[in-house]
């Protein structure tokens, strides 16, 4: 068995042009952690998440490289964070892309693919090697679904 058995072959994609806005709503309506970016050839560029989100959210002083480390003294609020994020939701994703993800490959061993989920903690992109193209998801819970959906 592989990383294709286990895999969703038609996950929900975005694009580089996608807006903040975009990723946002199907970040909370399905509650993703983290979804696949393409180009218009499907090619895998990286995931934008949940992550990214948060870094949007927070002052630049404590996301910037050699940014605050601590800030006790910054008070905001539910809507000062609100406001700020209301700042970029027109703004495209590509701000924001995570590019350093571990990857399988659809013939991945299915064990393989479990540790690779395990260790990282987040869904998987399936990628084919030659042509760079997302071929798939693998998140927890397709693997548990169809882990409990097997006859013993």
């Amino acid at each position: 068995m592989t990383a294709s058995v286990i895999m969703d072959p038609k996950p929900t994609v975005l694009h580089p042009s996608d807006t903040v806005r975009t990723a946002t709503h199907y970040i909370m309506h399905h509650r993703y952690r983290n979804l696949p970016v393409v180009d218009d050839n499907g090619c895998y560029l990286g995931v934008f998440g949940v992550h990214c989100l948060m870094r949007l959210m927070l002052p630049p002083a404590v996301v910037m490289k050699e940014g605050l480390t601590t800030i006790p003294f910054i008070r905001e609020t539910l809507p000062d964070l609100h406001r700020r994020l209301i700042e970029v939701e027109d703004s495209p994703i590509s701000q924001c892309i995570n590019e350093v993800v571990t990857m399988v490959e659809p013939d991945t061993p299915l064990l393989e693919t479990l540790l690779v989920l395990y260790k990282t903690r987040t869904s998987v992109p399936v990628v084919e090697k030659a042509s760079g193209r997302l071929v798939g998801m693998i998140s927890y819970w397709d693997v548990t679904r169809k882990i409990l959906a097997t006859e013993v």
